[in-house]
């Protein structure tokens, strides 16, 4: 079994990660960090060439994740001239907690499911280096516990967590390193996608099997399968928004 613990993070004010000061870039701003520094210095012709092997045009101007909970996988995905993605590499998620499920409460040790962004940096995290998922959403809001949601849950380095996503330290230097140089070129809203498996038909057949008694859960894995099956088949990030009933909706930019 992985080790277990509660993702606690050294947390820092989020405008602090979001914008640099007037005049200085991004990359600069995070430069200022000995993490971030190591990380840049070890990774950033590794990057470079894994980029240049698949095509994609350095320093990259887009990056999207997929996570699957069953597989235990991360997908990192780089944009390519044109507006595609291109699956650049896939890293092992090395612990978990909880079952598959979206995340509803404070407490319960889910890992959450649904569609999100990498809204914050932080380079001085307890787990080496963390970008923060931006759970509650709004579907999390309408769905979830109306007293505590909970909150704080990262992708982060070191294998260890409850409700995070940990890759391990050398993974998360280079996907730290790719979403500064992905955010200093522009991309204010780094998209990650969280499911409970690759939801093709068969596993979404198997999940239904499985959960037959929990016709909600099946409802809800159904609606993702949607922003699953649009990126499958464009390779690009949907636009999504949620309706009143906490269902996702996506289109096309």
């Amino acid at each position: 079994m992985p080790s277990r613990r509660i993702c606690l993070l050294v947390l820092a004010s989020a405008s602090l990660f979001l914008a640099a000061p007037g005049g200085v870039s991004f990359r600069v701003q995070q430069w200022r960090f000995p993490r971030v520094r190591t990380a840049a210095k070890e990774k950033d012709e590794v990057v470079k060439q894994l980029l240049v092997s698949k095509s994609i045009g350095y320093p990259p101007k887009a990056i999207l994740l997929r996570a699957f909970k069953k597989e235990g996988e991360l997908e990192l995905w780089v944009e390519r001239s044109g507006g595609a993605f291109v699956l650049a590499k896939t890293y092992p998620i090395c612990a978990t907690s909880g079952i598959l499920g979206p995340k509803r409460r404070f407490g319960d040790e889910q890992v959450p499911e649904g569609f999100y962004e990498l809204d914050w940096f932080n380079p001085q995290s307890n787990f080496y280096l963390s970008l923060h998922v931006s759970y509650p959403n709004a579907a999390d809001r309408i769905l979830g516990s109306k007293q505590n949601l909970g909150g704080d849950i990262f992708l982060h380095g070191s294998c260890v967590t409850i409700g995070c996503i940990p890759v391990t330290d050398d993974g998360i230097k280079e996907i730290y390193w790719l979403a500064v140089l992905a955010r200093n070129s522009g991309q204010v809203h780094v998209a990650i996608e969280i499911f409970p498996a690759r939801l093709t038909a068969a596993e979404l057949d198997q999940l239904a099997s499985a959960h037959r008694t929990q016709a909600d859960l099946v409802e809800f894995w159904m609606n993702l399968k949607k922003g699953y099956d649009f990126f499958e088949m464009h390779h690009q990030a949907p636009v999504v928004s949620v309706d009143g009933g906490g269902r996702y909706v996506f289109s096309a930019k």
